[in-house]
């Protein structure tokens, strides 16, 4: 159902549910949350442990009786409890003082942009859990076009990738809708996960979560024909003891062809579902990549290199959702058509 843009004016809150990071953006007091989606629970009593970056520390480093968890995953809430509380921490006295000055207050959130309705509904009752009387919905490739500063509402193609952890939706939009789209379950995790993978196939070696960084730098360096290796850290399979590798450049780019492939046939399918009058204005403005996982080293070139299309990223990528989102809450944006709302 389509929604107007005074209707969007009138919320107070913006929030972006995401996998990686929740950001909640406040009117006239700018971002006030940007954390990761990530709390810590004591199983024995329930009680909420830690919440955001201490809550994120915590992974892999917990005792039984504490389990860290993620209610969010490919920017659809899955534990809509666990949701709520963790954003009811996150914002604390922030969002209790604009209560007390606006009882009936609005929110809007970002939801993919081929959520089910029990996923959208789940995004509203999160939202409702923490207080918000009525709850706005807009599909995230619309509102991190207009955070990254695309021309979403004219007509003409603009083609942008939103890469989040988890997945990775791909979108053309003319005259501020969606024109072509699909989403893929591949995002930065994906790839850390096949870097994991390969280093346990090949090297025998487990990695921690927080060592993939090295790797991760070395695809920019395969990128740019680098000979330089990545040396990581990790615990031998066999022995149990803890062991350095230095992996070549040219091996973590080969570790990362599959997931890759993946993210290029989606854009060929979205490019296929497309009027011939769209394909070509993409000859010139070719994509926009926003999201956490934009800012993988070495993504813009690869897929530059595969597509043969230009590939922009966009200033500030893990934050132009929110900031679509604010820019819609603040007036700055013409009418366009949107998504549905509660």
């Amino acid at each position: 159902m389509t929604i107007r843009l005074d209707q969007l004016r009138r919320c107070t809150v913006a929030v972006d549910l995401g996998a990686a990071r929740t950001r909640v953006h406040l009117k006239q007091a700018g971002l006030v949350v940007d954390e990761p989606s990530v709390v810590a629970v004591n199983t024995y009593s329930g009680a909420l442990m830690a919440v955001g970056s201490v809550a994120e520390r915590m992974t892999g480093r917990t005792p039984a009786h504490i389990r860290v968890i993620r209610p969010v995953t490919g920017g659809m809430v899955v534990d809509i409890d666990m949701a709520q509380r963790m954003l009811r921490a996150m914002v604390g006295g922030k969002l209790r003082r604009a209560w007390r000055r606006r009882p009936m207050l609005r929110a809007a959130v970002c939801v993919p942009y081929d959520a089910d309705p029990l996923a959208r509904r789940a995004a509203v009752e999160t939202l409702a859990g923490v207080g918000a009387r009525r709850v706005e919905l807009v599909d995230a490739p619309t509102s991190a076009g207009i955070g990254g500063g695309l021309p979403v509402q004219r007509a003409e193609a603009t083609m942008i990738l939103v890469c989040g952890a988890t997945t990775t939706q791909v979108a053309v939009l003319s005259l501020g809708a969606i024109v072509s789209a699909t989403t893929v379950p591949l995002g930065g995790e994906t790839i850390s996960n096949a870097l994991v993978q390969h280093l346990r196939n090949e090297h025998e070696l487990i990695l921690p979560s927080q060592a993939v960084r090295p790797l991760h730098i070395a695809l920019a360096s395969a990128a740019g024909s680098s000979t330089t290796g990545a040396e990581v850290h990790g615990r031998d399979v066999v022995t149990g003891l803890a062991r350095t590798v230095v992996v070549d450049p040219a091996e973590v780019r080969s570790a990362i062809q599959a997931p890759l492939t993946g993210l290029l046939d989606a854009v060929r399918t979205v490019l296929h579902r497309c009027p011939p009058d769209l394909v070509a204005d993409l000859v010139d403005s070719g994509m926009t990549l926003t999201g956490g996982a934009a800012l993988l080293p070495g993504l813009d070139t690869s897929m530059r290199q595969h597509t043969g299309m230009s590939v922009h990223i966009a200033e500030e990528p893990a934050v132009c959702a929110v900031k679509g989102l604010a820019a819609m809450l603040d007036g700055a944006v013409r009418p366009l058509s949107l998504t549905g709302r509660r």
